[in-house]
Formats: C-alpha cells, sequence, structure tokens
C-alpha cells in the first residue's frame, strides 16, 4: 500500500516584517565618532590589552573586507586588518539605542518579538497607522528610524518569520526585500544551504556530504531521509524550503532568569578582589532587574578558576530581592562556601532567578502607618 501524502499547507495571512540594523554596534560607534567612518572598526578590546584573549562582537562593512566576523578572536582580527580600530564597547549605550528603536516600531504596532539588540519581528498585518501594504510600512520604518537615531537598517517583509528573516539578510546595508507567497519556493531553491536560518556550521558538512549545497537540493531530499538524517531540524526544514513556517510573532517572552557574569584576563587571587567583583556583579544585576521590573528569590554564583573547573550553587530565600547590598549580601555567603580561591578566579556570574514582575510585590506597611494608609482607600 503506497504511503498518503498530505499536501502542505502555507498560511499567508499574515504580513511579517524582519528589521536588522546595519552592522549596530559599530554604527553606533561611527554615528557618535564620525572620525571613524570609512575606516576598518572592531568591536572588542585590542589584542595587545588583553595578552590575545577576546572576540569581535561585530565589525564594521569596512573591516568585514578583510574577512573580520562577529565571534573571531581579536588576535585573528589584528592579524588580518592591523590597522583596524579596535573599540571595546558599550553594551549599556547600545541598549539605550535600541530602546529608542523599538519606540519607533511601536508606533506601528505593538505585535513586537525582539530577538536581540539589533533585530526583531513585526507582524503588521493589523497595524496603527491602518496600511494595507507591509512594504510601506518597512519602508516607513526604515526612514522613521533614520530619523530619530540617524543609523540604518536592512527589512525582510513576507508571510512569515523564516522568510522575513532570511529576507532582510539577502540585501545589506540599507535593504528591503520581499518575499511574496508565489515567489517563495524560487527565492529559496537560490539561496546557498548556508543562508537556511538554524543550519548552523556543524551541519553543513553533513549537508554537503548528502549532497545538499542550496536550497534547490534540499527541496529534492524526502522528507523521511532529512529526518532520519537530521531529526527535528531535518522535519522543519523540509517544510521551511517550501516556504512553510507558521510560527506566530510573540510580543512577550517571559525572562526565567537575569544575571551577569565576567571573564577576568587576569585571575582573581585574593579575597579583596574577589569581593569588588562581586559588589560591581551585583550592582549590575540590580540595574538589570530594574530595567526589566523583576524581583527573584534565587541567588546563583558561577565561580570558574583558572584550570576551567566551574562550580555553580543557589540559594532560595523566603522573599523577593533585587537591591545591589542585599544580592550581594547572598552571593557573598555562597562564596564563602567554594574553595577555588586557590587556583586563581577565571570568571564571577551571578545570576537572580524564580523571577516575578516588581508589580506583584506586597506593600508592607508599619503597624504605625496603618490608620493613615487606611486613607488612601
Amino acid at each position: 500500500m503506497a504511503d498518503l501524502k498530505f499536501p502542505l499547507k502555507k498560511d499567508t495571512s499574515r504580513k511579517i516584517i524582519h528589521i536588522d540594523m546595519d552592522a549596530f554596534y559599530a554604527s553606533v560607534e561611527e554615528r557618535d565618532n564620525p572620525l571613524l567612518v570609512g575606516k576598518p572598526l572592531v568591536i572588542a578590546r585590542h589584542p595587545h590589552d588583553t595578552g590575545g584573549r577576546g572576540v569581535v562582537t561585530t565589525a564594521n562593512y569596512e573591516a568585514r573586507k578583510y574577512g573580520i566576523h562577529s565571534a573571531m578572536s581579536a588576535q585573528k582580527a589584528y592579524e588580518l586588518c592591523p590597522h583596524a580600530t579596535f573599540v571595546p564597547g558599550n553594551m549599556a549605550h547600545y541598549a539605550e539605542v535600541s530602546q529608542q528603536i523599538h519606540k519607533v516600531f511601536k508606533k506601528y504596532t505593538d505585535m513586537i518579538e525582539p530577538v536581540s539588540l539589533d533585530e526583531a519581528y513585526l507582524d503588521v498585518t493589523q497595524n496603527k497607522i491602518q496600511a494595507k501594504s507591509a512594504i510601506r510600512v518597512a519602508r516607513m520604518i526604515q526612514l522613521d528610524i533614520w530619523e530619530t537615531v540617524h543609523l540604518t537598517c536592512s527589512a525582510g517583509v513576507s508571510y512569515n518569520k523564516f522568510l522575513a528573516k532570511l529576507a532582510s539578510d539577502y540585501e545589506k546595508p540599507k535593504g528591503l526585500t520581499v518575499v511574496l507567497p508565489e515567489n517563495a519556493e524560487e527565492f529559496l531553491k537560490k539561496l546557498p544551504i548556508e543562508k537556511f536560518h538554524g543550519v548552523g556550521k556543524k551541519t553543513v558538512p553533513r549537508m554537503h556530504e548528502l549532497g545538499i549545497f542550496t536550497g534547490a537540493d534540499l527541496y529534492d531530499m524526502k522528507e523521511m531521509d532529512l529526518i532520519r538524517e537530521f531529526g527535528k531540524m531535518g522535519y522543519s526544514l523540509y517544510r521551511k524550503v517550501r516556504g512553510v513556517h507558521d510560527a506566530p510573532v510573540v510580543p512577550y517572552r517571559e525572562r526565567k532568569s537575569i544575571g551577569r557574569e565576567h571573564t577576568f584576563g587576569k585571575v582573581l587571587t585574593t579575597e579583596e578582589e574577589v569581593t569588588r567583583e562581586l559588589r560591581e556583579l551585583s550592582f549590575k544585576v540590580e540595574k538589570s532587574l530594574d530595567k526589566h521590573q523583576m524581583h527573584g528569590k534565587t541567588v546563583v554564583l558561577k565561580v570558574r578558576d583558572s584550570a576551567y573547573e566551574t562550580v555553580t550553587k543557589r540559594k532560595t530565600l523566603p522573599d523577593f530581592i533585587s537591591k545591589q547590598e542585599t544580592i550581594f549580601f547572598h552571593a557573598q555567603a555562597i562564596w564563602e562556601d567554594i574553595t577555588l580561591l586557590d587556583k586563581g578566579i577565571r570568571l564571577l556570574g551571578i545570576t537572580i532567578t524564580n523571577l516575578e514582575p516588581k508589580t506583584f510585590e506586597p506593600i508592607k506597611l508599619p503597624l504605625w502607618e496603618t490608620d493613615e494608609a487606611e486613607g488612601i482607600f
């Protein structure tokens, strides 16, 4: 008996835009310091300052001409382009600029799914300016972002998130690429398999071994063969290369934890150094909790020594906490139970979990304020 085949159905009812800021961190640095424009710029600490350690966060398009890319070691970037300018980067500043960009998004829709500081999905099927054309909305957003923060972005427009993401990467910088339902399969078949979002560096060699170099090659593979080779990803890719991907834009993602960690170029060898760093991390965690209006009950301390042995311990409290001194007090108490200092500390991290929004925080009033407080209601 022949296998039953059910035709795949595309949901083409949505209008999705994927916005991807162009070399975001580097572009912010160029905007703030015009002397950097036109020169190779790498967002990373200079390897001369770190003993050759560190990785590239991003690079501008001038630096990319030399083969420099994100996640590359800073030392390799320096070897490729010794005359490049290295800037350590300022994540707090980039986050502020990102917030300004998200305010632009909110002029057009509340259906916004942030992916990172520099990219987001927007569902504009129904939008605040009553525009029928998602292409028009995308162009307006690009112009609005430029007028607001003087930065450029690339936009992808399609009927699902997968295609919109691919489209935004198709023409950079300042690109606007549209993939209509009737053109989706043709667009996908022409792409190199490396361009398919979700196909990582470890998967590409296996794809090549199977003769899969383009979307067209992927399209010709049988579903069961893809599932056998790649499991869930094979099931997903079989559908994606046919333009089928129905995941909605999710405006809100519940945060499960908020934390900060730091890897030290020079290992910590004294209690005083550890205490100072724990206090600094506690301050940064407080700021992050405040930014997201969250508090939590569980403090997690992560410690890694110079031999790369990692210890993670946690402490759950009866009440919610969010203030630096309280976070530091409990992190320090956990640290006192860990005996790794003799090997030197390479990394420290503090994370708060068991989170709830601060809006649910009960207000405790002293007994002597009760009568006065009753008048509020």
